[in-house]
């Protein structure tokens, strides 16, 4: 990648942007209807070649790839058993299935019904199912053999889940076989002609400060998030001068069942007619890039701890695999100036970092191609979005002064912005408390620079104060990663008598430092609860930060673990570190 000067066209896209969003629309209509008969040609005359919509991707054998006019096909037919089984318009469909071609169809299916779909991750347990399908009222699940056994243990909790029917190898597992339901239904559907406005999924927030609450997301809500996804991935879809191109691939490790995911991935590549490859297994650094590798993979979306561990794996990629890449996106946590340079180094393309919710998604980030970014910023508003920092009375925040990242209702123009979630679920109380008039609040702080560029500062209630000075986790923890010895860390107060609170650091150690640990551990005869490889080590990663931070944000305390707590997208659950924190004090003052 060439570090070349970038011609910087913010103003004159936010300024000139204008959302089109017309009365009646429907998310399955573009996304794979208009795209089924639609079969592009090399050229005018050659001819013609299918257009692809997914690429199931296996490691050990060929992947196969899938039509769009597969996809509409198997859609109509599922609509069809659907209806017979009394799924009506309006009413909630769960999924649970993981990046395979029936969860597409299935989410094709509910959308083009006007049904609800719901996504929810196989990583679910028995517990957070039993929530959400009982919270939503659904009356439908389509699930296969990763979520089939905890299907079945909740049904009898959940009174409105009519019917269960199985994909996959789950056959004969549940009320209704998938293969079979389709193939009885093998004539076409005509969509519901619905909204613009019309509800379409509900999705749960990943409960990363409480319990999980519904966003119900109307079908426009994708127009709202197309501007954020095409400048995060450099223009997806077309060449530097804004024409169609048809070579773009996209994947993502995140689970098609959380916003990441559906909204950053999986909808917006189908909506421009693009193939998205599925991956059903296990991420690691050797399976990402041998996968992008192997597809010519050119647009990505991975979250920071995917980063960070195929940084510490692979520290130069290039030596080991041929990459196509032409934007990365990243969001969930801050990225950090060390994953930023290793990717423009190191991987060939910058990161464009993207912050939103699953409330209203994609509202800040970068795009690498129209303007330059800084190295550990969230970036800017994307186009169509009006984004401030305000404090707790409403009121924007001055340069530097940290506050509530919040949006408005309405662009720059008074346009009602399409991003916004409906709602939450049964839940109007929750609902009203997340605005503050026109703006709605993210619940995450953040500063803006001189030059309109947003700083994450962490969520917060994951900020806290130490001796006087306030303290943001990101930014220890992204100096702590600096480090070669550590592969992640997550940084939360530590109840303290005289200060209140210190700063706690825990860390999962890079494999090779992991590996020394153990080898120490072996070697050592003494009792001691702690070696002096870890005494040596944390004394090292201590001044390690005192050196490039300020003396009071340096770890006073710092616990090695194997695995930081995370919610299904991939977020760190500082509350629950926190929390655990709360506990061992309460134990010292019994």
């Amino acid at each position: 990648m060439k570090h070349s000067q970038v011609t910087d066209f913010y103003a004159a896209m936010h300024a000139g942007f204008r959302w089109q969003v017309d009365t009646y629309f429907n998310i399955a209509d573009v996304c794979c209807r208009r795209w089924a008969n639609d079969i592009p040609t090399t050229d005018g005359h050659s001819p013609a070649i299918r257009r692809t919509a997914i690429r199931a991707h296996h490691p050990d054998s060929e992947s196969i790839f899938y039509a769009y006019a597969e996809l509409q096909q198997s859609a109509d037919a599922l609509s069809h058993a659907l209806r017979a089984l009394g799924v009506r318009r309006g009413d909630c469909v769960a999924v649970v299935m993981p990046q395979r071609f029936e969860t597409v169809v299935a989410y094709m299916a509910v959308l083009q019904m006007g049904a609800v779909v719901m996504p929810l991750s196989v990583l679910f347990g028995p517990e957070a199912l039993a929530f959400r399908l009982q919270d939503s009222g659904a009356v439908l699940a389509i699930g296969d053999d990763s979520s089939m056994t905890n299907l079945q243990m909740i049904r009898q909790q959940c009174p409105a889940l009519r019917t269960v029917m199985a994909a996959g190898s789950a056959k004969g597992e549940a009320d209704v076989d998938y293969d079979s339901a389709l193939a009885a239904h093998q004539s076409g559907f005509t969509s519901v002609r619905t909204k613009a406005a019309d509800a379409a999924i509900l999705i749960y927030t990943s409960g990363t400060t409480g319990p999980p609450k519904g966003a119900l997301l109307a079908h426009s809500a994708l127009i709202g998030n197309l501007p954020g996804f095409v400048c995060s991935q450099n223009w997806f879809g077309f060449d530097g001068q804004g024409n169609a191109s048809s070579h773009a691939v996209l994947w993502s490790p995140a689970d098609w069942t959380w916003t990441g995911g559906l909204m950053d991935a999986l909808l917006p590549t189908l909506y421009f007619g693009r193939p998205i490859v599925a991956y059903n297994g296990r991420f690691s650094p050797e399976l990402a890039f041998s996968l992008m590798q192997a597809q010519g993979v050119t647009h990505t979306f991975l979250f920071p701890t995917a980063l960070k561990a195929m940084m510490k794996a692979y520290p130069h990629p290039r030596e080991h695999f041929s990459l196509e890449l032409e934007a990365i996106m990243s969001a969930g946590e801050a990225v950090g100036d060390a994953v930023f340079a290793y990717a423009r180094d190191e991987m060939g393309v910058g990161i464009n970092e993207m912050f939103g919710q699953t409330e209203i998604n994609y509202v800040v980030g970068n795009c690498q191609q129209r303007w330059p970014a800084k190295p550990g910023s969230m970036g800017k508003a994307y186009p169509g979005h009006q984004v401030k920092v305000i404090d707790d009375a409403g009121f924007e925040c001055a340069v530097g002064v940290p506050g509530d990242v919040a949006v408005n209702r309405f662009d720059v123009h008074g346009v009602p912005d399409p991003i916004f979630f409906m709602g939450y679920w049964n839940n109007p109380a929750a609902t009203a408390a997340k605005f503050t008039g026109d703006w709605c609040r993210t619940g995450d702080m953040a500063s803006r620079d001189a030059d309109g560029y947003l700083w994450y500062e962490g969520r917060a209630d994951d900020v806290f104060k130490s001796s006087g000075y306030r303290i943001g986790p990101g930014e220890i923890e992204n100096c702590l990663v600096k480090h070669p010895a550590v592969a992640n860390a997550a940084v939360v107060p530590k109840p303290d008598l005289a200060r209140g609170a210190v700063v706690k650091a825990y860390v999962v150690l890079s494999p090779e430092f992991s590996q020394q640990r153990d080898q120490a551990r072996r070697a050592s005869k003494s009792g001691a609860s702690m070696d002096a490889f870890e005494r040596d080590l944390i004394a090292t990663l201590q001044a390690h930060v005192k050196n490039l931070l300020a003396p009071y944000e340096y770890p006073k305390e710092i616990e090695f673990i194997d695995a930081l707590p995370m919610t299904t997208t991939g977020k760190v659950q500082r509350r629950v570190l926190r929390l655990q924190e709360e506990a061992r004090f309460k134990q010292t003052l019994l």
